[in-house]
């Protein structure tokens, strides 16, 4: 069962959202050491040879993932070092089955360039956790200006086994990587379920009822499409209550639609447009991650 990159793209997508939803509660495995991924009217690239090299394709014309990708402002309007949100999830009517935080690290330089360091943390909480035991962190290094990922880290540990992935984005594939990671080829504009996430939250909803890029998970290369279908839906969640924006999010593969997945994330209609809920409707069960606390 695959249930951690879906949650955090949709709620990041909490992402930032895919990590409870798809790649965390799955059995670990190691991503390939070097990962190429295009879309359609790109030409096929050819990952460096060896154990777990592999190359994906998305079949999405490259003008159509960009048209919509429109940059964020500078992430000082939403995003704050320090900012903590706790979420509770609900997984076929199985309440606190697992818990989720979201943490805005630090704004640093890195390699270079002005950024954002975020993180994601993912525990299973009893009974769950007597027979699947999950910790499990990722870590996103986003350009601060567009969000679009620069490093993408995923620490697991599920059931006792260890996997440990750090992920170099690279647009041409032959920027170098420091010695602890690897390089992954992607689109220009890819931003990870984590950047992803946040850079929902900077859209103003009221200018852009609709946009779409390009996220790696950390394993693939996926399409999201997200649009507003609801400007004061109420939400009640054990953080409170809230009015927030209802934001439908659907996810391509291979440019294919995922019909047997949907997600919907509430931001709350504040300043700080928190992502208070998230729901997923998957192929094996229906989850809910809401908010608990927030710093």
């Amino acid at each position: 069962m695959q249930i951690g990159m879906t949650a955090v793209i949709a709620l990041g997508c909490a992402g930032g959202a895919y990590f409870l939803l798809h790649g965390s509660l799955g059995r670990p495995g190691a991503p390939p050491k070097s990962v190429a991924a295009s879309l359609g009217t790109l030409p096929m690239p050819t990952a460096p040879k060896g154990e777990g090299a592999t190359t994906a394709a998305v079949a999405v014309p490259l003008a159509e993932a960009e048209r919509k990708l429109a940059p964020a402002p500078d992430a000082g309007l939403a995003l704050r070092a320090g900012e903590s949100l706790e979420y509770t999830a609900t997984v076929s009517k199985l309440s606190s089955v697992a818990n989720l935080r979201i943490f805005v690290a630090e704004h640093r330089n890195f390699s270079g360039k002005n950024a954002w360091h975020l993180q994601a943390f993912v525990h299973t909480e009893n009974p769950l956790r007597m027979v699947f035991e999950l910790d499990d962190q990722f870590d996103s290094y986003s350009d601060a200006a567009t969000l679009t990922s620069l490093q993408y880290e995923m620490h697991l540990s599920e059931r006792g086994q260890k996997v440990e992935s750090v992920q170099r984005m690279s647009a041409s594939g032959k920027d170098p990587a420091p010695a602890n990671a690897s390089v992954a080829r992607v689109l220009p504009g890819t931003r990870d379920p984590l950047g992803m996430m946040q850079y929902l939250r900077h859209v103003d909803w009221s200018k852009t009822p609709e946009l779409h890029g390009p996220v790696y998970d950390g394993r693939k290369l996926y399409d999201v499409r997200a649009s507003l279908a609801g400007k004061s839906e109420a939400v009640t969640v054990p953080a409170g209550d809230f009015t927030a924006s209802k934001i439908e999010i659907r996810v391509f593969e291979n440019g294919a639609e995922m019909k047997d997945s949907h997600f919907t994330l509430y931001l709350a209609n504040t300043s700080e447009r928190m992502p208070v809920l998230l729901e997923a409707v998957l192929p094996f069960a229906t989850a809910r991650l809401e908010l608990r606390s927030a710093n």
